[in-house]
């Protein structure tokens, strides 16, 4: 159980030098989310009673981000950067009340942090009655880390950084993860204690760890089973490494769940994806946003998907699709390329080197090849003969084509928009649509076909 009153503070006001980006660090994306939204994530799996971030730099921009994944989080700005000490005491001052409980403080790009791992650790705090707990880990290599100081009952002596340590301390592997978890009555009254006399001028955090040992108090240590939990990136190269891991855990998770990826070093997952089971994936597969594939279907191979949803049994190969729904038994590609606003119907088809956008496709209905369907709405049964353009707009406006059902249209056709097809309704090869076809008629445009004997021999003499 965690405790009853949780507060945690996130902390995200530093600009991220090292990124050398235009854009705030945290915001900085992996695996379908900003890392500081993977954070959010983890810490509202903890049911905390309130969230606070720090922001500071652009926080035009971090402030409605955070907001947009937490909407009841308190924003707190720190105007100037000076410590996570200080950061901790511009989030306590600005709640309406002093906090009681117990308050974690975690740093927001830190995007492996798993929501079942904060919760461990605040329940972990919530009973052992120290002042101060540490989140830690063990690594092989711990140069450069913090380490941790045991005392013979267990609990924590100190954290000693590596310039400070020892020749023995180190050899300790277990490191700081600089996630801690708080009494709030503690906390409160350690931060006034806070100094900022280091080399740095800033009020470091930890140092609440010597101000509870010379108390008296205890302070406590949880190890995570997983240290890279607990990394940041920052830089580039250290943000694609988290997002190779982050993408190993989503791939072997769903594996785990009963979903068939046939090479997971080529296949991305994004951690808002959701698929249901005997889903298979081929390789060279991206799926990525909110999209949701239902069981039975084949994606894959070389297909990227964003935000879209598969039906069951349905077959997408080599294609690129975005904000596009996929029916039962359909098939889709090769290389096809689904824009926003397609939907196929049940057991339909589209096929190789076909363009959809804002269109509606009946169940059953076909565009097999080498067209552009835009802005139309087709019918059940309907085949749209190969090479076949929907011309939806005029030089200003975008207008709709409407084909029936049951309609058999030829190859190489134009459809200027607006024009309605019918029900049952045929077209010639190679005809322009111009006005509407009833149902049942027959359109053609193409005059007679004339035959030029000899040809050639008179183009030769």
């Amino acid at each position: 159980m965690t405790s009853s009153d949780l507060t945690v503070i996130v902390l995200a006001a530093g600009g991220g030098t090292r990124m050398k980006s235009k854009t705030m660090k945290v915001l900085h994306r992996i695996g379908g989310r900003s890392m500081i939204g993977h954070v959010l994530t983890a810490v509202q799996a903890t049911s905390p009673t309130r969230i606070v971030a720090v922001i500071g730099t652009q926080r035009e921009q971090v402030g409605p981000h955070v907001l947009s994944h937490a909407p009841d989080a308190v924003l707190a700005v720190q105007e100037t950067q000076d410590g996570t000490g200080h950061a901790v005491r511009v989030a306590i001052e600005s709640l309406d009340a002093v906090p009681t409980g117990t308050v974690v403080v975690v740093t927001g790009d830190t995007p492996l942090l798993r929501g079942e791992s904060l919760q461990a650790f605040a329940a972990s705090h919530a009973s052992s009655g120290a002042a101060v707990s540490i989140l830690t880990g063990t690594v092989a290599k711990p140069f450069g880390y913090g380490r941790i100081v045991r005392n013979a009952s267990g609990g924590v002596d100190a954290i000693v950084e590596e310039k400070d340590c020892t020749e023995a301390q180190r050899e300790i592997a277990e490191i700081n993860s600089g996630i801690l978890a708080f009494d709030a009555a503690f906390l409160v009254g350690a931060l006034g204690r806070l100094t900022n006399d280091n080399a740095n001028g800033e009020y470091y955090l930890t140092d609440t760890v010597k101000i509870a040992r010379g108390d008296g108090l205890e302070v406590a240590a949880h190890q995570v089973d997983d240290v890279r939990e607990t990394e940041g990136a920052n830089d580039r190269a250290q943000l694609a490494e988290l997002g190779r891991i982050l993408n190993q855990r989503i791939v072997t998770g769903w594996m785990k769940e009963g979903v068939t990826v046939m090479d997971p070093a080529t296949t991305w997952i994004e951690a808002d994806v959701v698929l249901e089971r005997d889903v298979t994936i081929l390789p060279g597969t991206q799926l990525l946003g909110a999209t949701l594939v239902r069981e039975d279907a084949v994606i894959g191979p070389d297909t990227t998907l964003e935000d879209c949803e598969i039906g069951a049994g349905a077959r997408v190969v080599r294609t690129h699709g975005q904000l596009a729904v996929i029916g039962m038994e359909a098939n889709v590609g090769p290389f096809s390329y689904l824009r926003p606003g397609t939907v196929l119907g049940a057991a339909g088809k589209i096929g190789a080197f076909v363009e959809t956008k804002n269109a509606q496709i009946g169940n059953r209905s076909k565009v097999p090849h080498l067209s552009y369907v835009g802005d139309a709405e087709i019918g059940e049964d309907t085949n749209i003969g190969a090479g076949t353009i929907f011309a939806n707009y005029d030089g200003v406006n975008k207008h709709r084509t409407v084909v029936g059902s049951r309609a058999r249209t030829g190859s190489n056709n134009t459809f200027v928009a607006p024009v309605t097809i019918g029900d049952d309704a045929m077209t010639g090869g190679g005809t322009t649509v111009r006005k509407d076809v009833p149902s049942g008629a027959l359109a053609v445009s193409a005059g007679p076909q004339r035959n030029l004997e000899n040809w050639k021999a008179r183009k030769q003499s």
